[in-house]
């Protein structure tokens, strides 16, 4: 399986957000309020969305994982689930999620198995960013850091906000963006995320060979964002 180095981007935010901050929104606290952001469009076919599913499921309850969430200054993180291909179209398909342990993880990869997949075309990623930011915007929780996870096999298509700028936005806001190119079919992938949809403090994009190999790539990613 090949692998390259991951790819880091420049420090896009004012040096007033390289500071944790907290979200707007009251409630519990957590260290990382997170947003999963994955793509659902028409390229993705039934049984690799089931892959990109359970690769999800399997990443948040496998131990690695877990340490890290209970090795934090809160000991908690906050997940949620969108999915986003067509233009406007990105949906939040499992909602917030607060996990502290093993059970708790359990009950969101259940969510995450069970939720039906929202139907979606091309690759709006500047308009799955943007859904995002909002999403974090109204999180319950008390986040020390804010989070967008993107996930993908191809670059950003007909969005009605381009990705440079919902990335701009987000960053403004406090959030890091970090992404997760499956690149089996777009070679050279990594690098447009890198330059078009990561930003902010340590922000970075990992690789994934393809499908079957996004539930490892993932759980190295969730490690590195929550540790």
């Amino acid at each position: 399986m090949r692998r390259r180095p991951l790819l880091a981007a420049p420090l896009l935010a004012a040096p007033a957000l390289l500071a944790p901050r907290s979200s707007r929104a009251a409630g519990p606290a957590v260290d990382v309020a997170l947003v999963l952001a994955v793509d659902a469009s028409g390229s993705i076919s039934p049984e690799e969305f089931r892959l990109q599913r359970e690769g999800c499921a399997e990443a948040l309850t496998h131990p690695a994982v877990l340490a890290a969430i209970t090795g934090g200054l809160v000991g908690a993180i906050g997940v949620a689930l969108l999915e986003w291909g067509a233009p406007g179209g990105a949906e939040t398909v499992v909602p917030w999620h607060r996990v502290t342990d093993a059970a708790s993880a359990g009950i969101l990869a259940a969510a995450l198995r069970e939720a039906p997949r929202s139907r979606q075309s091309w690759n709006a990623i500047g308009d799955a960013i943007a859904h995002a930011a909002t999403l974090l915007e109204d999180a319950p929780y008390e986040a020390v850091r804010r989070v967008i996870d993107v996930s993908g096999d191809a670059p950003d298509m007909r969005s009605h906000r381009p990705a440079p700028a919902a990335r701009d936005a987000a960053v403004a806001a406090g959030i890091t963006i970090n992404a997760l190119a499956i690149e089996q079919a777009n070679p050279g992938l990594s690098e447009r995320y890198a330059a078009e949809v990561i930003g902010g403090p340590g922000a970075f994009v990992m690789e994934a060979a393809g499908r079957a190999d996004f539930a490892r790539a993932l759980r190295a990613k969730l490690v590195r964002e929550i540790a």
